[in-house]
């Protein structure tokens, strides 16, 4: 780059940024000047791209390349050249191609990574390691995975496609009376949307729904789950407890004649037997809005009064994505379909329910107008697959058998992991039991920008081109807006795209041609614009040229479903637009389910408390853990950036506290504190503050992992929650995360904490 000052694009998954470059530096990253309410998220980029996390060469573990004892995580690194990283690369994967097979070989690769078409880290280490017989691969996310295999057989369709039709909040605004939601609409999580939010339009969309006097009622554990301009009553229940406390608003909704039996009958099958259950006469218990506050501590009359405002207006229920990442998360989905149902409202215009509303920035608000092209990733000729949170059951358990939305699979030996785009240390729950996990394949291998908790358990670790440092386009999976991403400055140290890592590879493994199809990543680059070039053309939208399309500015197309009312065909004649299930209805009752015969999760919505209750554990552990995404990055890219820094407390990740919490534990706002339970203990910095209800302690999530191995529990000196979260499933139906439903302990730390080394790299030494 010469010298002096530019303005160029570049695409992060919050949003557009106007980037300034001094002496081949990014400087600065500002919010493009025609979003909205530009994210803030952008102020990170500059720091982390240059920090001191950042990869910089080729490593390999020492232990690993010594073939001698050593431990994952806490041994040194030894930095080496390319080409002395590719070849132990290509020998190893060869060698366990040819002792074990290609399904022992994991590549999870789950993550956001960038927000490029082309240089999507999933995409491309999934092609190259089909182009080399295959790999076991993961199934589902840690986001909403409970609701991806769940809805389909209540709702009909993937949840992704439920997602894109959700009813606009511009139908809400004009339409609705009332909005109830539980887990909140927080603004924090609608920032960002995988692939990119170009333009944040959500907080104009609510602001709207305001003006337009459309009452709120925030249902959460967290006040700010909510803006303070929605002006929304606030009620918190117990967490956990939402599937308790819409049971009670069902039951009043029952006991009094106020559902409507026209639209159950007409659009819905097993009401019957969900009637049974909410009067008790299944089970004996009677789940009335009195048994509700008993579960949720929520007044009994609010519940059953909020029952009769529910049926007296036009209201739309809204379940955040949060309450299904819990034990028995498959409950809220049910139950919130079946409360809607009840009301009778559902297709018609600000009526009906939707799940996952703040789950990004676009559910209700944008939608993606055709396909964008994408790199082929080919096919996988292995066919064992994980639900996507059984990494440790996979990598300690090869051999055992697991259910799986009615089927009985079992757990494939792993000798390989492969990981690009993502930081397992980060998402995965019990990350102590993680690293037990990490210590059994016999080669690791992950592709990084950062020296994240992942890097440091690899025994190869590559340094990745940023998407600053590369050419590429973004373009979000359900925005409509186009954005070019050129090259800004040259890669920092030795990192290279992940393209050109895999073409080296393949010419040393003996097919390139098949990785490459002979195509460069400039022709790459053209192709996939050729292809949404093609898809825009027949719905008659002309693109720009690739190279006008680079020149210039963002691009944005027309909006494929305005004004759109989820399920509104359906309610106009459900014959002629049949639901996609068993019964073409939607399913409060699931035969299919049923038959499955799982305790935890029977055919229609049940009441079961969280584990940790069960198991008696609050005597010693009272306060709930619950974590979020935090507005101060995403997930956890960027933690060592500016913005992320700047909002932590003496050095850790802020931790939630009510006053009357923090005032019988000593602790006072700004003290560093230990949270701690059977599974773990970590750091954190207090933030007391009554925007919690009392009982709970809310983490925020994404501080990467910083395991202190010469401290009880090896505790976290950083504040990564998924150290206290236990490594249980949803239920045997999906398989899905449940990190919303551990208890814990809080205490004020004592003595000369120990520094935060998170955000340095580990120790290199010589061969």
């Amino acid at each position: 780059m010469t010298r002096g000052t530019k303005q160029l694009l570049t695409s992060s998954h919050w949003g557009v940024g106007l980037v300034e470059i001094e002496d081949g530096e990014i400087t600065t990253v500002r919010g493009h000047t025609d979003d909205p309410a530009p994210s803030a998220l952008n102020d990170n980029i500059p720091a982390s791209l240059k920090g001191a996390a950042r990869v910089r060469r080729p490593a390999v573990r020492k232990s690993w390349l010594d073939s001698t004892k050593g431990k994952r995580g806490e041994d040194p690194f030894v930095e080496v050249s390319w080409d002395r990283a590719l070849d132990l690369i290509a020998g190893e994967l060869t060698r366990i191609r040819k002792e074990h097979g290609n399904s022992a070989i994991y590549a999870g690769s789950y993550g956001w990574a960038s927000a490029g078409r082309f240089h999507h880290a999933q995409s491309q280490l999934k092609r190259f390691l089909n182009t080399q017989g295959g790999f076991v691969r993961s199934e589902g996310n840690y986001s909403y995975n409970t609701a991806l295999v769940t809805m389909p057989y209540i709702v009909g369709d993937g949840f992704r496609q439920n997602l894109a039709e959700a009813t606009r909040f511009s139908v809400i605004a004009r339409e609705s009376d009332l909005v109830v939601s539980f887990g909140g609409l927080a603004l924090r999580n609608m920032q960002i949307c995988d692939g990119g939010n170009s333009k944040h339009r959500i907080p104009g969309l609510l602001a709207e729904c305001a003006q337009r006097g459309v009452k709120f009622v925030n249902i959460s554990p967290m006040r700010t789950d909510m803006e303070a301009d929605l002006k929304a009553e606030w009620l918190a229940p117990q967490p956990g407890s939402d599937t308790a406390v819409m049971m009670g608003l069902a039951h009043t909704l029952l006991d009094e004649g106020l559902h409507d039996p026209a639209f159950l009958d007409r659009y819905t099958v097993g009401f019957d037997k969900v009637a049974a259950y909410l009067m008790g006469d299944s089970d004996g218990v009677v789940k009335d809005a009195d048994w509700a506050a008993a579960q949720s501590g929520l007044d009994a009359i609010r519940i059953r009064t909020l029952a009769r405002e529910m049926a007296a207006s036009r209201t739309m229920i809204t379940c955040a994505a949060g309450l299904q990442r819990a034990d028995f998360g498959e409950q809220p989905l049910w139950m919130v379909v079946t409360l809607a149902a009840m009301l009778g409202q559902i297709g018609l215009p600000g009526g009906g329910y939707g799940v996952g509303y703040a789950v990004n920035g676009h559910v209700g608000a944008i939608g993606r107008p055709f396909n964008w092209g994408s790199l082929p990733q080919g096919d996988n000729p292995v066919e064992d697959f994980i639900p996507v949170a059984m990494v440790s059951e996979l990598l300690l358990n090869p051999g055992s058998s697991f259910q799986y939305e009615g089927e009985t699979r079992r757990f494939p030996d792993t000798r390989m992991v492969w990981w690009a785009g993502g930081n397992p240390f980060h998402h995965h729950q019990d990350l102590n039991r993680l690293r037990d996990a990490f210590q059994r394949p016999e080669t690791i291998i992950v592709n990084e920008l950062s020296w994240t908790a992942t890097a440091r358990h690899a025994d190869i670790v590559l340094p990745i081109a940023a998407p600053q440092e590369r050419r590429d386009f973004g373009a979000g999976k359900t925005d409509n807006i186009l954005v070019p991403m050129p090259k800004l400055i040259e890669p920092v140290g030795e990192a290279r795209t992940e393209y050109d890592i895999f073409t080296d590879l393949s010419r040393r493994l003996g097919n390139e041609q098949a990785f490459t199809e002979g195509r460069s990543e400039e022709q790459w680059l053209q192709n996939l614009w050729e292809f949404t070039a093609q898809e825009a053309k027949a719905l008659g939208v002309d693109l720009p040229t690739w190279e006008t399309f680079m020149a210039g500015d963002m691009l944005e197309m027309p909006d494929p479903l305005k004004n759109h009312i989820f399920l509104g065909d359906f309610r106009a004649d459900p014959g002629a637009h049949p639901r996609p299930t068993a019964s073409g209805r939607l399913e409060l009752f699931s035969e299919t389910v049923a038959a499955w015969q799982l305790a935890d999760c029977p055919g229609h919505a049940i009441w079961r408390a969280p584990r940790d209750r069960t198991a008696g554990l609050a005597e010693q552990y009272p306060l709930a853990l619950i974590s979020g995404q935090p507005g101060t990055r995403l997930h956890s890219q960027q933690d060592d950036g500016a913005l992320s820094l700047a909002h932590k407390v003496q050095g850790r990740e802020p931790v939630v506290l009510h006053p009357e919490d923090a005032a019988l534990r000593g602790i006072a706002d700004g003290d560093i504190v230990e949270l701690f339970n059977d599974r773990g203990r970590c750091l954190a910095g207090a933030q007391v503050s009554d925007a919690v209800m009392p009982g709970v302690a809310f983490l925020w999530t994404g501080a990467w992992f910083d395991p202190d191995f010469e401290a009880p529990q090896n505790r976290d000196r950083h504040g990564n929650p998924n150290v206290l979260t236990h490594d249980l499933r949803s239920s045997a139906f999906s398989q899905s995360p449940a990190s919303h439903s551990a208890l814990v302990e809080v205490r004020k730390f004592t003595g000369t904490p120990p520094t935060v080394q998170a955000h340095q790299p580990p120790t290199f030494v010589p061969e």
